[in-house]
């Protein structure tokens, strides 16, 4: 970033015409003056009344101007950018070379021109937002959980929560009931929408969904008012006789 001197009136400077050694003097003063002022953009005389100074040069009003969407810099701010010898405002320059931050999964830069996904807080690059356990990539519309900072698909996450109910209680979890145990408190199901641009306009906006494992929660408890008992392994063989003779 470089700072630029706003508008500066170009201060000229009439003497009456002299005889002898001093009016040689002033003529050729006054033409250094004016052959200093050159701008640095179009190499004319600034002829205007103000001028602008940046990069230690000297600078028509009309020639500062952004390399990228032409605007003119004085007009838009005190300051500019410069990226090898391209000069540009503020704006372009944080959108072609500045980032979003860091992808969640990889932990590289995404540059602020990039479409990314989100999720809470967490911003990840277009391929790089897949299931961090089997890869699976997700289309609008799928289900994902952010469990532990982690995206997984509905099947990991599932299974991962089987696992976890199995470690800690590995002879009860053989009489448990065989619906899965509800969402924890750190993770989220969520619908996959549309990826969202940096340039502020989002193309979709990701919605928080309730669990499908809310239903079969529902479904068992049903069963339990009428058995008193569930079982993994399905509806008892007299619940069975029940609804046949029905």
């Amino acid at each position: 970033m470089i700072a630029m001197d706003t508008k500066t009136e170009i201060q000229n400077h009439h003497s009456t015409p002299t005889s002898g050694n001093n009016g040689n003097q002033q003529s050729s003063s006054h033409q250094q003056t004016n052959s200093s002022q050159l701008c640095a953009g179009c190499g004319k005389h600034i002829q205007d009344r103000f001028l602008l100074r940046a990069l230690d040069l000297l600078w028509h009003e009309d020639c500062l101007k952004c390399g990228c969407c032409d605007c003119r810099l004085g007009e838009v701010g005190s300051t500019l950018y410069t990226k090898g010898n391209l000069m540009l405002c503020k704006r372009d320059y944080l959108r072609l070379f500045g980032n979003t931050g860091f992808c969640a999964a990889c932990n590289k830069v995404i540059p602020a021109f990039e479409m990314v996904m989100r999720a809470r807080s967490n911003v990840y690059h277009l391929e790089c937002f897949a299931c961090q356990q089997c890869n699976h990539r997700f289309c609008v519309g799928d289900k994902f959980y952010l469990c532990d900072n982690k995206i997984l698909c509905e099947y990991d996450y599932e299974e991962r929560l089987v696992f976890a109910s199995m470690a800690n209680h590995p002879i009860l979890k053989r009489h448990a009931s065989g619906s899965l145990p509800g969402t924890p408190p750190n993770s989220i199901p969520t619908s996959v929408s549309s990826p969202i641009s940096q340039n502020g306009h989002h193309h979709g906006m990701m919605q928080t969904i309730s669990s499908p494992r809310s239903q079969n929660n529902d479904m068992n408890n049903n069963q339990n008012g009428l058995n008193g008992v569930s079982s993994p392994f399905g509806t008892p063989t007299h619940m069975k006789q029940v609804i046949t003779t029905n």
